[in-house]
C-alpha cells in the first residue's frame, strides 16, 4: 500500500470496513475486530492509529509475528490475513491488516473457554444477535433455514389434500402414506416436518410455506404484500393495499400442471389474479368489431418469474413480507434479506445459480413454477423486458433486501 493511499483511508475515519487500533491492545481485542470484519464484507485494521485518526505509529516489536499468532490462537475457523507495514516517517509506521470477506462464516473469537461471534455494525464491532448468527450460519452453509422447526405447529396444520396431490399427481410417488403417523414419518424424511428438540414433531419452514393451511398464523412473513398507487410514489392514494396468504403451491387434480385441473389456488395463483387489473388497460378507441384492444404494461412471464424468485430465494429469518408495489411508471418487487451465499447482482445476471432454499426451489420446480435451468433472470426477465417494454430491469442489492424494478411500457413504444 502506498503512503498516499493509507493517508486517504485514515482521512475518511472508521467505518464498516476500516478499524483504527493502537498496537498495545489485548490479543482478544484484535481478534474481535478481525472476526467482525470477516463476518461482514472484510476490510482493514490499521495498527498504530488512534480512534480519532491521529497516527501514533507501531510501538510493538515483531508486530507481524504477534498478529499472526493472534489469528492462529484466537480465531476459528482460521483466517490468514495479509499484513504489511507502511512507513510514514523514519521512526513512524503503521501496520495494515487486510481481510477479505469470509467464506467459512461464522468466525468466532476463542477466549476464556468461550466462542463469541461478532459482526460489524457501522464503525463498531458488536456481539451478533441470535438472528444475525443464524444468517451467518446459513451464509456459511452450516444451517439450512428452510428445514428448521416451526414452533407450535403440527401435522394438522398442513393441508393433507395438497400433500396427497403433490405425491400422487405431481411427483407420481407410488406409495402415498395412509395413517397420520405414516404421514409424519414420511414428512420427517422429506424435510417437510422436523423435530423441535423438545420431543415434538412439528412442521418445517419449507413444509409450512409450501403446504401449510394458514402459513401466516405461524410465519407472519410468509405472504406477499401487494400495493398499487396512482402516481410514482407512495404518497399518492393507494388503489390497492392487501396481503395475500396461503401455501405457495396450488392443488391439481391429476397429472402435470399443463394437463390437470387447478382445484385450489396457491399463493402464486392468488397473486396473479390480484395483480392482473393493475398491469393492463384497454385502448381508448374501439376497432371495427366494437372491441377495445388491451395494452399489457409488463410481460406476465417476467412478473411471474420475478415474484417466484423472491419466494424461492428470500431470507426466511427476516421479518416482513415480500412486497410487490405497482406505480404509474414501474413495478418494484422487494425480497427481504441479503443475497444468498456469495451471490451478487452481476453473477445473477450472468446466469450463476446458487439457491438459498434448495428444498423450496425443488418443490416449485416439481410444480413447474420454476424451469429446470433455474436461470430465470438471464433467460426470461431480462429478454422479456427488452422485447416487450424496450427497457432493462434494475436490480438493487443491499444487506437488507434485493429489489427488482420492472419499468412500464411507454406509450411511444406501444404497437
Amino acid at each position: 500500500m502506498l503512503k498516499s493511499e493509507l493517508l486517504e483511508i485514515i482521512s475518511y475515519g472508521e467505518n464498516s470496513g476500516v478499524e483504527f487500533k493502537r498496537d498495545d491492545i489485548r490479543p482478544e481485542q484484535l481478534a474481535r475486530e478481525a472476526v467482525a470484519l470477516c463476518n461482514l464484507q472484510g476490510g482493514r485494521i490499521l495498527l498504530g492509529v488512534e480512534d480519532d485518526g491521529i497516527i501514533s505509529g507501531l510501538q510493538r516489536e515483531n508486530t507481524q509475528e504477534w498478529v499472526l499468532n493472534v489469528f492462529r490462537d484466537k480465531i476459528h475457523p482460521q483466517i490468514i490475513p495479509f499484513y504489511e507495514e507502511v512507513i510514514l516517517e523514519p521512526e513512524k509506521k503503521v501496520g495494515v491488516i487486510t481481510l477479505g470477506p469470509g467464506i467459512s462464516k461464522p468466525y468466532v473469537v476463542r477466549h476464556n473457554n468461550r466462542e463469541d461471534i461478532y459482526i460489524r455494525m457501522g464503525n463498531r464491532s458488536e456481539l451478533a444477535t441470535r438472528e444475525q448468527q443464524l444468517r451467518l450460519y446459513e451464509s456459511g452453509g452450516l444451517v439450512h433455514v428452510e428445514v428448521l422447526p416451526v414452533a407450535g405447529s403440527g401435522f394438522p396444520d398442513l393441508d393433507k389434500a395438497r400433500l396427497e396431490s403433490y405425491l400422487s399427481s405431481i411427483i407420481e410417488d407410488p406409495e402415498v402414506p395412509g395413517s397420520s403417523q405414516e404421514w409424519i414419518d414420511r414428512l420427517l424424511q422429506m424435510g417437510l416436518m422436523a423435530e423441535d428438540g423438545q420431543g415434538n414433531q412439528v412442521c418445517s419452514i419449507a413444509g409450512m410455506l409450501c403446504f401449510g393451511i394458514l402459513p401466516r398464523r405461524f410465519l407472519p412473513q410468509s405472504g406477499i404484500r401487494l400495493m398499487a398507487f396512482e402516481g410514482t410514489d407512495k404518497e399518492y392514494k393507494a388503489r390497492l393495499d392487501t396481503v395475500i396468504d396461503g401455501p405457495m403451491t396450488g392443488r391439481w387434480d391429476k397429472g402435470e400442471i399443463g394437463n390437470g385441473r387447478l382445484v385450489d389456488e396457491g399463493l402464486i395463483e392468488k397473486f396473479a389474479a390480484q395483480i392482473e387489473p393493475f398491469i393492463k388497460e384497454e385502448e381508448a378507441e374501439i376497432d371495427e368489431s366494437f372491441r377495445r384492444d388491451t395494452i399489457l404494461h409488463y410481460p406476465r412471464e417476467a412478473i411471474r418469474e420475478t415474484v417466484i424468485n423472491a419466494l424461492a430465494h428470500r431470507d426466511w429469518t427476516r421479518s416482513g413480507d415480500i412486497e410487490v408495489t405497482v406505480y404509474s411508471d414501474r413495478m418494484e418487487v422487494t425480497s427481504p434479506g441479503k443475497m444468498q451465499n456469495a451471490m451478487t447482482v452481476e453473477k445473477m445476471i450472468a446466469g450463476q445459480r446458487s439457491p438459498r432454499n434448495s428444498m423450496i426451489m425443488d418443490i416449485l420446480r416439481d410444480y413447474g413454477y420454476v424451469d429446470a435451468r433455474g436461470m430465470g433472470v438471464r433467460t426470461k426477465i431480462i429478454p422479456l423486458m427488452r422485447r416487450h417494454n424496450h427497457t432493462e430491469p434494475k436490480f438493487d442489492a443491499t444487506d437488507d433486501y434485493l429489489k427488482t424494478t420492472l419499468f412500464r411500457k411507454q406509450k411511444e413504444t406501444q404497437a
